[in-house]
């Protein structure tokens, strides 16, 4: 019985960069099944905590605002939803001339 072996080359360098996976996470995405992240534009409501990142400050300073009434929120749901005209009408009234 005879035995035959068979040398396999390994792929050049360029094509193993190719494949590393900062590369792989650097392209964008086109599978239908991988979920885009939702822009500003099309939410038309956003958490406490999205709010307090949008504007900059604390959780806690956006519960303020909505304590003192300086921020409407919708209670509709069962958490607190601050709609996206309601920031921007906060803003608009808030500045400094």
């Amino acid at each position: 019985m005879k035995i035959t072996t068979q040398t396999i080359s390994a792929p050049p360098a360029q094509a193993e960069e190719s494949r590393s996976p900062s590369n792989v996470l650097a392209e964008p995405s086109t599978s239908p099944l991988i979920a885009q992240p939702l822009t500003t534009t099309t939410r038309l409501a956003f958490s406490v905590r999205e709010s307090a990142q949008m504007l900059g400050v604390s959780e806690k300073s956006v519960r303020r605002l909505i304590s003192r009434k300086l921020l409407r929120p919708s209670r509709a749901l069962r958490h607190l939803r601050i709609p996206k005209k309601e920031i921007e009408r906060f803003l608009d009234e808030t500045l400094v001339q």
